[in-house]
């Protein structure tokens, strides 16, 4: 007999199912919970109401109705899947999977079940096993083109990205207009290196769905790879414009302005990433690395400071903060930081030569020779193991140092594709020389280089200063300004412009007098500032790019037989360093007594940076000490550690630390004068004094030195032989201590040697600035001669008449 009850029921719920297909949820709601009063156990009103209770954003109340649905009729595996969707909707993953397990148990041939067991799996980590799920899914059902998505999301996880590929372009096949299927293929041919058609495969999401805000964000990382910086970050204001809090956005948009070098903007990008995501270390970290490039390098220390407390673990910031405080000279404190780095991630790159420079700031030598062999062993491995300016105090091996600079600059600075071409420069014009430095102040390069720029002969070469150092205003800054014809403050411009600038003002030959020295910029040389570009002063070393072509040096500093471990062509002039002629010595005779030295003995100098100093070099210097009664080193050390660590050395090495003098940093005048109350000036390596040298020639103070075999080792030899004092070049470090042992012993031929250097002084090639001047400018003619016959740069050589 027909039962009116049942019968109303079916109605309801046939009456819900239409209602539910063209989306009218509250209504099929209202007309199952009205058939469930009648019948509350009846499957298809329980089950319906748990799918629309699911769709509604309600997954609580759908796992309990899909519950109840599973009570009233156990054998249903629809409800178990559906009940599976809900649990997964909750995070409850393997809640989820065993939901899934019993609808499969219950219907072998579930395909849903299948892919959605593949989803949960996935979301809990377990790839491998998705995959397969996956492939059950489409086994049963390849017509499914989520099945074949959700596959390749999986083998996306596993890395297999040319698997995922295929599987996004199957699902694609079957559904042409799935817009995530066409961004997580863009994602996958990312990590192929195909750039192009990944960012092909994101424009067709962003067509097919102008609102998805993670394509354009995906875009924009495709433009990034591929250079694109300004078009990147349009993409990454249209993701922000359609999702304001999207933290990857602005995290990423920063990475872009910092690339364009507008740090400003790229700070304030950091700081909307982090509002989004409080606890971002990564945009603390680049906001640090920002700041840093703006000079601000207290507030990167602080951003830094931020990044670790949220990562403890994040080496990467470790690193960025010891180069901060490396920046701000508290060396220990960045050795402490490059350490910590160190521990986290040993094979990061450039660090571990950087860690070992910054310990040297302080004389920290502990562990030295085997860290100093390690290095040298990254090195010989092609591990990107140090900065090169680092590797110069600490290597003295010429293919060593081109090794370790052939690896920064390709990181680094490395060259465009494609670079500008140059027009012909007409003849007769004056050849336009640009001179680029961090250095137009108070700095050793500018004492070298002043009076130098001052004595260019205008008639032949018009000079151009390029500064993208501080703008200082001291005494050799005003100076510097005067002396250039047009003095260029480039500071707030970006490599890029900068290059392009040199070439709209016709530039020659640019000069770099920094190389990889603190504040250079060798990227404006890689984009091609002039037709001829040469590496001067600054930098005593091969810089290893291609796109340098010459190096100033002489003949002492780089044999032919060296020339191998150069990639640039040397421009070789009858002696290497330019000085200041008119450099003043105050009057001042300072009392040893001011200067901490005792009433007698002979006193050894070196007023080199401590970072020059070796354990080798020191412990030749207490044999010294400890063959000449009385006597005592002068020394230049900043803060109390690199003193209190040079004290304990001497001690170890049987020399008591009195006889270790300090001295602090003067006026230049005074500083000059300082160097006629020490009797002999002791030379480093292999980092060999340069100003510091010229600067006790110059003052009447003879210098001995050991030759060695790289640019920064030889550079003291270079100068006795231009002074006229080769005898005081050793040849080992036998002969080091000896000579100097032994010039202590006949003060009738050190007196000599002083009344030699007060006499020709000026007549030396070291001091004649305007001979000096002459050999420069004569290089710098053949150089262009041979640009502008279409010849290659090769090796020069100016001769002294």
């Amino acid at each position: 007999m027909h039962d009116p009850v049942t019968a109303q029921v079916e109605s309801a719920v046939e009456r819900a199912r239409a209602l539910h297909r063209i989306g009218r949820l509250a209504e099929a709601g209202t007309l199952c919970r009205g058939a469930l009063q009648l019948r509350p156990r009846h499957f298809d009103a329980l089950n319906l109401l748990g799918i629309i209770a699911a769709q509604s954003n309600d997954p609580e109340a759908a796992v309990e109705l899909f519950g109840k649905a599973i009570l009233a009729n156990r054998r249903s595996a629809v409800a178990h899947n559906n009940q599976g969707n809900a649990l997964r909707a909750l995070g409850r993953h393997a809640a989820a999977v065993a939901s899934y397990d019993r609808a499969i148990a219950l219907e072998r041939d579930y395909a849903s079940a299948y892919a959605n067991r593949g989803n949960a799996l996935r979301a809990l980590g377990r790839h491998a096993a998705a995959l397969e799920s996956y492939d059950r899914a489409i086994a049963l059902d390849p017509s499914g083109p989520e099945a074949h998505y959700n596959r390749g999301n999986a083998l996306y996880d596993l890395r297999r990205h040319e698997a995922a590929v295929a599987s996004y372009d199957r699902a694609i096949a079957l559904q042409p207009a799935h817009a995530a299927a066409h961004n997580n293929r863009g994602n996958a041919l990312r990590e192929l290196r195909r750039r192009e058609a990944a960012l092909e495969s994101y424009e067709r999401a962003t067509a097919l769905r102008p609102d998805y805000a993670e394509a354009h964000h995906n875009r924009g990382l495709a433009l990034a790879d591929l250079g694109q910086y300004t078009a990147a970050l349009a993409s990454y204001d249209q993701a922000i414009a359609l999702r304001a809090g999207y933290a990857d956005a602005w995290f990423n948009r920063g990475n872009a302005l910092r690339e364009l070098e507008r740090y400003e903007a790229a700070a304030a990008s950091y700081l909307e990433a982090m509002a989004a995501d409080p606890r971002r270390a990564d945009a603390r970290n680049n906001l640090g690395n920002a700041l840093a490039e703006l000079q601000q390098h207290e507030a990167a220390v602080a951003r830094y400071d931020e990044a670790v407390a949220l990562r403890p673990d994040y080496a990467e910031a470790w690193y960025n903060r010891g180069n901060a405080l490396r920046a701000l000279r508290r060396h220990e404190a960045a050795a402490a930081s490059y350490d910590r780095a160190l521990e986290l991630a040993p094979d990061f790159e450039f660090l571990f030569g950087m860690r070992l420079h910054a310990r040297m700031q302080v004389c920290d030598w502990s562990g030295f020779e085997a860290a100093v062999a390690q290095l040298q062993a990254r090195i010989e491995r092609d591990a990107a193991a140090s900065d090169p300016f680092s590797v110069l105090a600490l290597l003295d091996s010429p293919p060593l140092q081109r090794r370790a600079a052939e690896l920064w600059a390709r990181r680094q600075c490395p060259p465009p594709s494609a670079v500008p071409d140059f027009a012909r420069r007409a003849p007769g014009e004056r050849i336009r020389i640009g001179y680029f430095s961090a250095d137009f102040r108070n700095h050793p390069v500018s004492a070298l280089t002043a009076e130098l720029i001052e004595t260019h002969d205008r008639s032949r070469f018009e000079i151009t200063a390029f500064s993208f150092g501080p703008d200082t205003q001291d005494e050799m800054r005003r100076r510097m300004e005067r002396a250039f014809e047009r003095f260029l403050d480039v500071r707030g411009r970006t490599d890029r412009n900068v290059a392009e600038l040199a070439r709209s003002v016709g530039i020659d030959i640019a000069v770099d007098l920094g190389g990889f020295t603190r504040g250079s910029r060798p990227r404006i040389f890689a984009l091609r500032a002039a037709p001829v570009q040469v590496s001067y002063l600054g930098y005593l070393g091969t810089m290893a790019v291609d796109y340098m072509d010459y190096l100033i040096a002489d003949a002492t500093i780089v044999p032919a037989a060296q020339q191998r471990h150069y990639s640039e062509r040397i421009a070789y002039l009858p002696s290497y360093q330019p000085n200041d002629s008119g450099r003043r010595i105050a009057e001042r005779r300072f009392a040893r007594a001011e200067l901490g030295l005792p009433p007698a003995g002979f006193v050894f100098c070196c007023l080199n940076a401590c970072y020059k100093i070796t354990p080798g070099t020191f412990a030749s210097w207490m044999r010294i000490l400890r063959s000449v009664d009385g006597s005592v080193l002068l020394l230049l050390a900043d803060g109390e550690t690199a003193r209190s660590n040079l004290r304990m050395e001497a001690v170890k090495r049987g020399v008591d630390a009195s006889r270790l003098v300090f001295g602090g940093r003067l006026p230049h005048p005074e500083y000059l004068a300082r160097y006629r109350a020490a009797d002999l000036f002791l030379d480093t390596l292999p980092y060999n004094a340069g100003t510091t040298a010229s600067d006790a020639l110059w003052s009447g103070l003879p210098v001995l030195t050991l030759r060695g075999e790289a640019f920064a080792a030889r550079v003291g030899a270079s100068l006795l032989e231009a002074v006229g004092l080769p005898e005081l070049i050793a040849s080992s470090r036998e002969h080091y201590e000896a000579l100097a042992v032994d010039l202590a012993a006949r003060p009738r031929h050190l007196a000599d040697l002083r009344e030699q250097l007060a006499r020709n002084r000026l007549s030396t090639r070291l001091f004649d600035i305007r001979r000096y001047a002459r050999h420069l400018e004569a290089a710098y003619l053949q150089m262009q001669a041979r640009h502008d016959a279409g010849l290659p740069p090769e090796t020069i050589r100016v001769e002294d008449p």
